[in-house]
């Protein structure tokens, strides 16, 4: 399985242990950067290159994941959500972890590099990893929604659109 790795500053150390530790777990690790501390660099554009790679890669039948951090992991996630097919998830505990990949099929993990040690934030990556989607119908029917939205800005049948009510 390919992993995309992308963080910003304060993930920066994080993410270089991550991607150990993945190499060594025999995963493919793609490092969409940055390559060097810089305190005031810009995240989007990392966490959105690892995700479109995420989304590239499983459109094309390869298996990946990706794993974004940074201080918080919140600005990450959206980041990676802005791309159409990912399922990113800001995960705090091995629960959410699991949940992420089991309920909704998340595709990218996002840590808030600040709030975790290294080993926990290896823990939840490792669940998220080993946590399929057991493709459950109601959850299959609720990540297909999302998916509908994200193409056409509707879900047919599914009530009101709220951006459309004036």
């Amino acid at each position: 399985m390919r992993i995309h790795v992308a963080t910003d500053h304060a993930g920066l150390e994080f993410s270089q242990l991550v991607q150990q530790h993945l190499r060594e777990q025999g995963f493919e690790v793609i490092d969409h950067g940055p390559q060097e501390y810089d305190a005031l660099d810009d995240y989007p554009a990392f966490c959105i290159n690892a995700a479109q790679a995420v989304a590239t890669d499983q459109a094309a039948g390869i298996p990946a994941l990706g794993v974004v951090f940074g201080g918080s992991g919140n600005g990450e996630q959206m980041a990676a959500n802005k791309v159409q097919g990912i399922r990113a998830a800001l995960v705090w505990n091995l629960a959410t972890a699991e949940l992420a990949r089991e309920h909704n099929n998340a595709n990218v993990i996002s840590i808030g590099a600040r709030q975790h040690s290294a080993e926990e934030a290896i823990a939840l990556i490792d669940r998220f990893i080993a946590t399929s989607f057991p493709g459950d119908e109601r959850h299959v029917r609720r990540v297909t929604q999302l998916a509908e939205y994200e193409a056409t800005g509707d879900i047919v049948g599914k009530g009101v659109n709220p951006f459309e009510l004036g």
